[in-house]
């Protein structure tokens, strides 16, 4: 057979790391090969399609041993020639061409003065028509070189992968070392792999990314809200996703149930080398946030301290603690907020806040409280506030405007306003408004009902109307006269119906104290319908 023949291939010089990649244009480019190209009219991106292998064979159809991404040589002998040739040779020519682009095959090579002294016109024909590559291999050039050239290129690519690898990891090792390593890392692994990282905290908030602004704002927001989403899951996890036409790979950080954040990588699949790469990240990164909690928990734990301070109506420690590490408590008046956020939740919720006091120098102050986190904003800017809500959808009662020598009343009407209110943000003078009456519970209620049960019992029973007469009695401040013309009755009628009122309940209605219990109870059930 022409590919076992003893012809020798000329000699094989050029070293594995100088080949090109294993493309049908970098073989047809291989000078060595003396390979040429049949037709000048053929779509050039099919040249650049990767090639997994390079086989050969004559049979007449060799599919059922081929496999995609494949460049199968012939010598043509399995085609009608010489007396067997006829009209409706072109018919094979397509057929078999047709078999082979279904298989997925990139290519075809035609060893030429072997069995044909050419390639055939109609199998130049019949691969233009399919789009298939096909190229001439010479009578010289054995199809074992052409293989063996391809074989090489594949193994000098795998080579150059894993020494990518291996040198991208030692950079990355390396960046993790600096002053910022984790913001180091992150520029570094998007140099490596030459697109857009950036990395989000476990509030779901953008905290480094490289190259900087390098996402437009729409997409940001989009990818934020795919972040937010991992987060809120809170399983450990990998994803793919695309946001417009960029791919997008998500890589969790941290434990399951307490993850500490999200690595976003703009780029579709990875190969191997590329997801070792982005693994050595997520390693040293889930490490260093790990490290990073326990300086946390102790940050959590000196503000928790500093609130304890504030309640004590003395700031003078605070405001010196907070001084040297947050910068200055915000500036009086100031409203005292609390939160309802769950303890599962106050972790990501305090990461986005430190972010934020930060940043707001003065303008922010937080800690842990007995019963959510404790918010200390200028009465003039509750913008954090608002902002907090927004993303988390918690809700948060504030105080009225306070001195911090009024701290404790402040965050009691805070948690006041927390409980009572429906809104995401309640305000206390909104709670007040409605009264004290209004913040009744229910065992008040009860007392209540079972206060003026003995008149309702009695209205039900005989026809009479006690309730009634004395909710208008006590609503007209006692008046006789006034309760007779509001209820469209005689003042004596008033005057019987009180006094029956008085027997059926065993009370003196001339005692302020019975008549202020008696009036707290019919509205403690009327704020109750």
């Amino acid at each position: 057979m022409y590919i076992l023949s003893g012809l020798l291939y000329e000699s094989y010089t050029r070293s594995i790391m100088d080949a090109d990649a294993p493309t049908l244009r970098a073989l047809l480019a291989r000078r060595d090969l003396k390979l040429s190209l049949a037709g000048d009219d053929l779509d050039p991106q099919a040249l650049d399609r990767g090639i997994r292998w390079v086989h050969s064979s004559d049979l007449a159809d060799p599919t059922p041993f081929l496999s995609e991404g494949l460049v199968l040589l012939t010598t043509g002998t399995q085609f009608p020639h010489g007396d067997d040739a006829d009209a409706d040779a072109s018919a094979v020519y397509r057929a078999y061409v047709h078999r082979l682009a279904t298989r997925g095959v990139v290519g075809l090579g035609f060893g030429t003065e072997v069995a044909r002294a050419g390639i055939p016109p109609a199998l130049i024909d019949a691969c233009r028509d399919e789009r298939m590559p096909l190229f001439e291999v010479p009578y010289r050039t054995p199809f074992i070189a052409v293989a063996r050239a391809n074989a090489e290129a594949i193994a000098a690519e795998a080579y150059a992968r894993r020494s990518w690898a291996l040198a991208a990891q030692r950079a990355i090792a390396l960046a993790a070392l600096r002053p910022d390593g984790l913001g180091a890392t992150v520029a570094e692994l998007a140099k490596q792999l030459d697109t857009w990282v950036g990395m989000f905290d476990a509030a779901g908030e953008l905290s480094r990314e490289h190259p900087a602004g390098g996402l437009d704002a729409q997409t940001a927001a989009a990818l934020q809200r795919e972040v937010t989403g991992v987060l809120h899951r809170g399983a450990r996890a990998g994803s793919s996703l695309h946001i417009g036409e960029t791919p997008f790979s998500l890589q969790t950080l941290g434990r399951g149930g307490h993850l500490r954040g999200v690595i976003a990588i703009a780029a579709g699949d990875l190969d191997q080398e590329g997801r070792v790469v982005v693994t050595a990240v997520i390693a040293m990164a889930g490490l260093a946030l790990e490290q990073q909690q326990g300086l946390g928990r102790a940050r959590s734990a000196l503000r928790a301290g500093l609130v304890q301070s504030l309640l004590t109506g003395d700031p003078a420690l605070a405001r010196r603690t907070s001084r040297e590490l947050w910068g200055p408590l915000p500036s009086a008046p100031v409203v005292v907020g609390v939160t309802d956020a769950a303890a599962a939740r106050v972790d990501g919720i305090a990461e986005l806040l430190e972010l934020w006091a930060d940043e707001r120098r003065g303008a922010l102050f937080f800690g842990r409280g007995e019963d959510g986190l404790v918010l200390v904003v200028p009465a003039d800017d509750r913008s954090s506030i608002d902002e907090l809500v927004a993303r988390f959808e918690v809700r948060v009662g504030l105080s009225d405007p306070t001195g911090y020598d009024g701290f404790a009343a402040a965050l009691g009407q805070a948690r006041v306003a927390r409980d009572r209110g429906i809104r995401p943000v309640t305000a206390f003078a909104e709670v007040a408004r409605a009264g004290v009456l209004s913040a009744l519970t229910d065992e008040a209620r009860a007392l209540a009902r079972a206060e003026l049960a003995p008149l309702r019992d009695h209205d039900a029973a005989q026809g009479t109307h006690l309730v009634a007469t004395l909710k208008a009695w006590l609503d007209e401040d006692c008046s006789h006269e006034a309760t007779a013309q509001a209820l469209g009755v005689h003042r004596h009628t008033v005057r019987t119906r009180l006094a029956l009122i008085e027997r059926v309940l065993g009370r003196d209605l001339s005692s302020f104290a019975t008549r202020a219990e008696l009036w707290a109870a019919l509205r403690a059930l009327d704020a109750s319908v």
